[in-house]
């Protein structure tokens, strides 16, 4: 339910301390509600930002910033607003935990509509996807493995390794954000072009941070297919 005060408490997470001090992913954070505010006529009273390492984070006495945006919202009796669903939490237990405090939530990318019950389906559907890419780079790993593949000099496979391990991580964190969005429009028959325009419509950007098209929609469903 959409709350009646146009007052908003705005909440940001960066995932490591280097992110925090460097604002990387923070702004991208801070523009995509200021879009969503300025189009819905509501406003920004507070900001709450968070900085940690991700690890152990899915529980509220870790995240101090969050408890304290909570507290603040209830004071104002207003809902707190995130970028992403996935700043809140990719556990779908932590954010059915969050949705029992009675503190509405809005997720700018999903839009001020988007109920409880919505926002439980969506971090669903991104922890089904996360756990079916996990599962799908765990088996291509096994199998390279029972093949006996080896990679050239030991020192270049392992800098491969640790680069193409980043990219993987931060392909599944922006699959595990955009999928929920992309199989909930695909649900209602919208072609992989509405989709598309719908994704740069809401803010949300590519994995390598440009606008869609319908091919990048076709790619992301075959990753996750």
């Amino acid at each position: 339910m959409t709350p009646a005060s146009k007052s908003l408490v705005a909440y940001y997470r960066v995932s490591t301390a280097k992110q925090g001090r460097s604002g990387l992913g923070l702004e991208a954070q801070r523009q995509a509600v200021a879009r969503f505010v300025e189009a819905e006529g509501f406003e920004v009273v507070a900001e709450f930002v968070e900085v940690e390492t991700g690890k152990g984070a899915d529980a509220i006495e870790r995240r101090p910033q969050l408890a304290a945006a909570l507290a603040e919202a209830r004071r104002l009796k207003c809902a707190v607003v995130v970028a992403k669903l996935d700043r809140l939490s990719r556990d779908v237990a932590f954010v059915a935990g969050l949705m029992a405090q009675r503190v509405p939530f809005i997720v700018a990318e999903l839009g001020r509509d988007a109920d409880p019950f919505m926002l439980h389906l969506y971090a669903a559907l991104a922890e089904k996807e996360r756990a079916m890419i996990s599962k799908r780079t765990k088996d291509a790993l096994a199998a390279a493995k029972a093949r006996g593949t080896r990679l050239g000099n030991p020192r270049i496979a392992e800098a491969q390794a640790k680069g193409s391990a980043t990219n993987k991580a931060k392909a599944i964190e922006h699959d595990a954000g955009a999928l929920p969005i992309v199989r909930a429009m695909q649900a209602k028959g919208a072609s992989l072009r509405m989709i598309a325009a719908e994704l740069n419509a809401r803010g949300v950007r590519t994995a390598r941070g440009g606008t869609w098209a319908a091919t990048q929609v076709s790619a992301i469903l075959s990753r996750a297919a």
